[in-house]
């Protein structure tokens, strides 16, 4: 079908890993799921892998053509910063069986994309993921993140040529 694709959303994080699923339809988001893998390891190689194990179990589930992540900004603390490094290198690896088109977008970037600024705030973005999906409950904070992630990626399908790319047509 023309201009269709799932996306799979991760705002990864080694305690809290927010996901969503996306389904892109005639350049049209629908939401299908969202929600929040909390690890539960006392160490971070078993956080790791419940990262790994979660995310690969949404990937087979849920079969999405592309997945769009956050992209590793830098932290003052150089630990959180390779944690969260880890956190996604699980996320991403845990979905390479099914060969997606993987990409990245900063925290500002997505903002922007969703909100119509680079600084929005928490509650602000999840507002917006809010009112663009329709949805009436509210949200965790991770996987409001993470539907904002993939919601961005939507809205950059048409500038980076994927539309009509999944559609067979020549540019």
């Amino acid at each position: 079908m023309p201009g269709c694709a799932r996306i799979l959303g991760l705002d990864p994080g080694s305690l809290r890993t927010g996901y969503a699923i996306v389904q892109i339809e005639h350049h049209q988001a629908a939401y299908l799921a969202a929600g929040v893998i909390r690890t539960q390891g006392s160490c971070l190689a078993e956080r790791l892998r419940e990262i790994f194990t979660g995310v690969a179990q949404l990937a087979r589930e849920h079969h999405p053509d592309e997945v769009a992540i956050e992209r590793v900004f830098m932290h003052r603390n150089a630990d959180s910063a390779l944690k969260l490094g880890q956190a996604r290198g699980a996320a991403l690896s845990a979905t390479f069986e099914l060969r997606p088109k993987v990409f990245e977008y900063a925290p500002r970037e997505v903002k922007l994309a969703v909100v119509g600024t680079g600084a929005a705030q928490k509650a602000q973005v999840e507002l917006m993921v809010r009112r663009l999906l329709s949805l009436t409950a509210p949200l965790a904070e991770d996987a409001a993140d993470a539907l904002a992630i993939a919601l961005c990626h939507a809205h950059s399908r048409r500038l980076l040529g994927l539309a009509s790319v999944a559609a067979g047509a020549s540019s």
